[in-house]
């Protein structure tokens, strides 16, 4: 990145702030005469989800030298909303709690935060809140605190996932590998067979990190009756390292084992090694190999299978 590109990306972020902060002003701080600042309420919000905080955690969530939380807890508790004690467990310890008049004070803030928060997201079709969440949700994973385990569930696919699968493959093998667009015809005629075909022993999963879309697999029948097929093993690179690829792999050998088949395969290609590492350590084994070309870049088109 060079000197110019990082102006333009700096100024475009600016550019964000100050319109998110004019969104953010009037959702959480009200008008000039709100009856609470921002910190206080934050302070009640807290409260409210844990009840007695110590004045240390407290401080660290809400960034907090100790002179200025000092002196917020002070109005709060001059205006009857919390009140001070020590820990019983340890006297070095302050704790913190609000008091009734406290809960009834953040009753209000939530239900006018609600309020005004529901209103933003009125202005918008359903389709559009879902970027907007999606793109806070973004936000969120860079610069929030990555420290905790994103939760992971498969499911079957809803309306729209069977699209967003052919999409993401297409563009995300384009961009990393260089696929044409003949790889998102094949991904088109596979996902095909799995929304045509109502047949027991086929399976379709979607991943989800958070609540959004990361991966998918399928489980096809194979060459014979004893013989399952893995297709369609997808991920995000955002799902990378959260061992997303191994749990769905997983749950497609977990299938076809429950489903009476002897054997599975899959077909892949040797460049991508990543699902490869996955795939071996799953069990497969790899049994045939040969060049391939019909995607664009010169291949080697590789044959796994795992033996029940």
């Amino acid at each position: 990145m060079n000197d110019v590109q990082l102006a333009d990306r700096v100024a475009a972020v600016r550019a964000f702030n100050r319109l998110y902060t004019g969104v953010i002003g009037v959702l959480d701080e009200g008008p000039a005469d709100a009856e609470y600042s921002l910190p206080e309420a934050r302070v009640l919000f807290e409260l409210a989800h844990q009840d007695p905080l110590p004045v240390t955690d407290l401080r660290k969530r809400l960034d907090l030298d100790a002179g200025y939380a000092s002196r917020l807890l002070t109005r709060l508790e001059s205006r009857g909303l919390i009140a001070r004690e020590r820990s019983d467990e340890d006297a070095r310890r302050q704790l913190v709690r609000p008091t009734p008049a406290g809960r009834e004070a953040f009753a209000v803030l939530n239900r006018r935060s609600t309020e005004q928060i529901g209103g933003l997201l009125r202005r918008f079709a359903d389709e559009d809140q879902q970027r907007l969440l999606t793109a806070m949700r973004t936000i969120g994973d860079l610069v929030g605190d990555r420290r905790r385990d994103p939760a992971l569930v498969l499911r079957p696919p809803r309306p729209g996932d069977l699209g967003w699968v052919v999409e993401r493959h297409g563009a995300l093998y384009a961009r990393e590998y260089g696929f044409d667009a003949r790889f998102e015809a094949l991904v088109a005629r596979l996902v095909a067979d799995f929304a045509e075909n109502n047949d027991p022993r086929q399976a379709f999963w979607i991943a989800e990190l958070d609540g959004e879309r990361v991966g998918s697999i399928g489980c096809g029948r194979g060459r014979g009756e004893d013989t399952a097929q893995l297709r369609l093993l997808l991920l995000e690179p955002a799902a990378r390292g959260h061992g997303v690829g191994k749990r769905l792999v997983t749950e497609c050998v977990e299938f076809a084992r429950a489903h009476g088949y002897r054997a599975m395969e899959l077909s892949t290609v040797s460049i991508l090694t990543a699902a490869r590492t996955i795939y071996r350590a799953a069990g497969f084994e790899l049994v045939q190999d040969e060049d391939f070309d019909g995607w664009g870049p010169e291949l080697t088109d590789e044959t796994w299978r795992l033996e029940f």
